[in-house]
């Protein structure tokens, strides 16, 4: 792109989901970038269409319509502006079709297989399947598998640098007798990129380079101490973009519209949530909840994670969810009790009709309380997966190697957490703030004093690629648009010891104090703005905030304000009831009806 940002003043910016297209405009008005229109259509990737473009231009029609302003003409996007028609800029991101479906290899699962498996994660795929020399599967039980997930490609690795080569020869030699298909076309040869030990190449090309679109990258852990994913990452993009865009129906044409090559919806937005770690200097989780998938996103010491719980979802994986955690485990998030058929019957009517919305209250705080279990069970996920690197503790032959199952110990430390950031419909689009704000601290236990936030309307993937080619308009849109800042969560850290006294608190802001006692059990919703509230918190007992046993510093309230969290860390549903689910509902705002809810009740 030869455009300079200076002369960047309209911006449109489109997310080709799965099920829908969302366009948005951003333009540049009183010396900063603002969010000022949004459309969205359904996507059109599948018959009887079969034409991404389609869709997206339905979603700009719904723009046009909106802001007035013409952006196409004969189906073509007017670039650059012309008058008051067009726009400066146009980018684009993509997940329909599936999004973009990876195997990995490695020698050892839980150490090249892993790193393989990060660097896949962090470009935005899904990853189907590890194949590891040491996974436990015969030689023709692995070359089915292969046969049978036809992935988009393949990303193989293995071995130190000037380390043994047997082993990822083997995996090489596993995948040229599966031959795979890949899973969009058989018009081309499957794409495969090698990031292992440099001194296999040769023997890596004389199996591979024939049958497949072989691209070598440097190695993705050319010592046990050290992982270097960025080569791996930048071509799983370019492969992407090449073979995996070029067989979507409508793509081509979609790619000579776009200023800024397409990228995968879940790798842009772990760009936007990484643009806001580094540039702000604080530790975020990030969690985007869609109707197959939940991605969970996390910066800790300037180290990137993601993960893909591809069985989590609120709609099409709605019954893995079930399945996964149980009846009791979403029945004890309802404030009242519900027969177990009558609860398993709405959860599969759900997986059903996928796209059906809440109609009732009731059917609202249900479809909630299974959103906490597939949040809870995703990041459980990702703390399990986001972990310092494996195998480098101590010197150890290569049977020991093979025989490790010890894990590294997570990054994701819960006292040093500044900011959680919730996304998808659920979240995004829960009637009240209060519900988002509830389901994200229910679900994540934050610990300390971490601030919570929402994406208002879903707009992150458009930002996350838009902040490689614009950071500064990305950086200002997701601060004032995109962000809802719902409040800050205070959770001591402590259990119950037959003391019902957490903490004495006392805030002050807008020249007034608000001073009390935390009790066991409690929460507490002080209702103040995003604004700087001057904060004083003495633990009692054994409880600590942040690790210390008084606080005094200054936080931030929000839409919905600052929670005192009086439950204890960690946190022991045991202790509590349905009265106490109750008391946590009439506390926090978050319903308007919590005595006999009834199929006639209004959600709002």
């Amino acid at each position: 792109m030869n455009k300079k940002l200076k002369d960047i003043k309209v911006i449109l910016a489109t997310d080709c989901g799965s099920t829908t297209t969302k366009a948005i405009l951003i333009e540049f008005i009183n010396d900063e970038y603002r969010l000022t229109f949004r459309g969205e259509a359904p996507t059109t990737v599948e018959a009887p269409f079969e034409d991404v473009t389609c869709g997206v231009i339905n979603s700009i029609i719904e723009l046009e319509e909106l802001s007035g302003r013409k952006i196409l003409i004969d189906d073509k996007i007017i670039s650059p502006i012309d008058n008051n028609a067009g726009v400066d800029l146009y980018i684009s991101t993509s997940s329909a079709g599936g999004g973009l479906q990876m195997m990995v290899g490695g020698v050892v699962k839980n150490m090249t297989g892993e790193s393989a498996q990060r660097a896949a994660l962090g470009a935005g795929s899904i990853v189907m399947d590890i194949i590891a020399s040491n996974d436990g599967r015969k030689y023709h039980e692995k070359v089915q598998k292969i046969r049978q997930l036809r992935p988009d490609m393949i990303l193989l690795s293995g071995g130190v640098d000037g380390g043994t080569k047997s082993h990822v020869v083997e995996l090489a030699e596993i995948i040229k007798t599966a031959n795979p298909n890949p899973r969009l076309g058989n018009s081309f040869k499957i794409p495969i990129i090698y990031a292992g030990n440099k001194d296999a190449i040769d023997d890596i090309k004389k199996r591979l380079e024939d049958i497949t679109d072989l691209k070598i990258v440097d190695n993705i852990r050319p010592t046990l101490d050290q992982e270097n994913l960025k080569p791996s990452r930048d071509k799983i993009h370019d492969l992407f973009m090449e073979h995996v865009m070029a067989q979507a129906p409508g793509y081509n044409k979609l790619l000579t519209w776009t200023d800024h090559p397409i990228i995968p919806t879940p790798g842009a937005v772990g760009e936007i949530i990484k643009k806001i770690a580094f540039n702000e200097n604080i530790s975020v989780v990030g969690v985007d909840i869609g109707g197959a998938t939940t991605d969970v996103f996390s910066v800790f010491n300037k180290k990137f994670n993601r993960t893909v719980s591809a069985n989590y979802g609120m709609s099409y994986s709605i019954c893995n969810v079930l399945a996964e955690t149980g009846i009791k485990n979403i029945s004890r998030w309802l404030s009242s009790s519900i027969d177990e058929k009558n609860l398993t019957n709405r959860i599969a009517n759900k997986m059903i009709r996928p796209t059906t919305i809440p109609q009732t209250l009731e059917e609202l705080i249900i479809e909630q309380s299974i959103a906490r279990e597939a949040l809870r069970l995703s990041f459980i996920q990702h703390k399990e997966f986001a972990v310092s690197l494996k195998g480098i503790q101590q010197e150890r032959t290569i049977s020991d190697t093979f025989d490790q199952t010890m894990s590294g110990e997570t990054l994701v430390n819960m006292n040093d957490l500044d900011m959680i950031v919730g996304s998808g419909g659920v979240l995004s689009h829960a009637p009240r703030r209060e519900q988002a704000y509830r389901m994200l601290v229910d679900a994540f236990l934050p610990e300390g004093v971490t601030e919570i936030a929402v994406d208002s309307i879903f707009m992150m993937p458009q930002l996350g690629v838009l902040s490689e080619v614009h950071e500064k308009a990305a950086v200002e849109v997701f601060n004032k648009d995109c962000l809802v800042r719902l409040g800050t969560c205070i959770a001591p850290v402590g259990s119950n010891n037959n003391s019902t006294e957490i903490l004495e608190y006392s805030f002050e802001f807008n020249n007034k104090k608000v001073e009390g006692i935390l009790k066991f059990g409690e929460i507490v919703l002080i209702d103040v703005n995003y604004i700087s509230v001057k904060t004083k918190l003495v633990m009692k007992e054994n409880y600590t905030i942040n690790g210390l046993s008084e606080f005094q510093d200054d936080i931030y309230g929000g839409e919905v304000g600052i929670m005192l969290d009086g439950r204890g860390r960690p946190f022991d549903f045991n202790a509590f009831n349905k009265d106490s689910i109750k008391d946590w509902s009439i506390q926090t705002n978050e319903y308007p009806i919590i005595d006999s809810v009834t199929t006639s009740d209004s959600l709002k």
